[in-house]
């Protein structure tokens, strides 16, 4: 069993628009979000640094990483990949969740009850192009 003191806590830098954008992920893709549950968070917490290093401040001693989250490839042509944001301050033993992104859908995803267009979440302030896009990668597919 790991030493507590070797734990990493996790802190929020907005902890209920985080918490809405991780529902959103569960209402919509739910391996992504079993996997950020029972794998990602398990793992970041035993001090296992997932996904990529985007960014590094010596004189803090921080590390900015971004995890890609498992999302199907339609949905990723559409709105873009989901990815977890956070940043681990290593002195103090603290990850910082700071985002879940693509924003602007899972915000959407939150407020209202999206509808789907061939399997693929659906904005409500842009349904049209987000049919379109759908519609051009499947006659792209054929």
């Amino acid at each position: 069993m790991t030493e507590l003191k070797n734990m990493y806590i996790f802190e929020y830098l907005d902890e209920n628009d985080f918490r809405k954008k991780e529902r959103s992920v569960r209402k919509y893709n739910m391996l992504a979000y079993k996997r950020l549950t029972f794998t990602y968070y398990p793992k970041l917490r035993q001090g296992e640094f997932l996904g990529e290093l985007v960014g590094e401040d010596k004189k803090l001693k921080t590390k900015n990483y971004e995890l890609k989250l498992p999302t199907d490839a339609l949905f990723t042509k559409v709105h873009g990949e989901i990815r977890l944001h956070y940043t681990v301050y290593l002195d103090k033993n603290i990850i910082l969740l700071t985002n879940i992104t693509p924003e602007e859908i899972l915000d959407e995803g939150h407020r209202a009850e999206l509808s789907t267009y061939k399997g693929v979440m659906i904005s409500k302030k842009n349904p049209e192009r987000d049919m379109f896009k759908v519609n051009l990668l499947n006659a792209l597919n054929k």
